[in-house]
This record gives structure tokens, sequence and C-alpha cells, in this order.
């Protein structure tokens, strides 16, 4: 069972993103900001990382460019996950180091397809 972490600050969009990936048979932890996310990627190792762009205390942008900076958590892929809808969004996040990018409100199919299409990257890789 794959263990992702979800970075995500609105309570509404967390309880109903995780069950619906636990349904899915993903073990899901969880994070309310930016900085706990990017503790939590290097204590929990998770297998992959959901991250909300727009967080308190340190924004998904920042987060994600201090995982992939780390040792420890730099082959983590991590999926922004955003809102803004914008050509430009998609870039900033690939520059921050995000492996792939999906928009809000989550369309839970197309996410999985992301997901899952990572995992196996990292599993053969």
């Amino acid at each position: 069972m794959a263990k992702l972490l979800l970075v995500e600050d609105n309570e509404m969009n967390r309880d109903m993103l995780s069950r619906r990936l636990i349904r899915k048979g993903f073990e899901v932890v969880l994070a309310i900001d930016g900085g706990q996310g990017v503790e939590m990627a290097r204590t929990v190792q998770p297998d992959l990382i959901l991250m909300d762009m727009s967080l308190p205390v340190v924004d998904g942008w920042e987060a994600t460019r201090q995982i992939k900076a780390d040792a420890v958590t730099c082959t983590i892929p991590v999926i922004a996950l955003t809102a803004h809808a914008m050509q430009g969004d998609q870039d900033k996040a690939r520059e921050a180091g995000c492996d792939d990018y999906d928009t809000k409100p989550v369309e839970l199919d197309r996410l999985l397809g992301k997901i899952n299409a990572l995992l196996d990257k990292k599993a053969s890789s």
C-alpha cells in the first residue's frame, strides 16, 4: 500500500480527498501547512506528496523547493494541487520541483492516473 502525504490547509478539502484516497487503498498522512509538510516528508518518508500551493506558514512552492533540495526527500514525487489553472502556474510548479500538476476541484480519476504513473515511474527507477 502506497503512503501519500497530503499537504492541505482547507479542512473540508483535506477530509474529502483523504477519505477518497483511503477508499482507493492508499495510506494517507496529513499536514496542514507547508512547514509541517516539509517536516513530515522527512520523518514519514511518503511514497508521494500531494502539495496544495496556497498554504500558510510556508507556501507550497517553497515547501516543494525545500523538499527537492534535501537529500533525504529529493526523490519523493510531488504533485502540485492548485485552484490556479493558468499555464504560468503549471510552469511555476515545475520550476519549484513538482513532478506533476493538477487543478482543483480535484477530479479523482485524473489525479489517480497521475499518482499511479509517478509511483510506477519511481518503482522502476
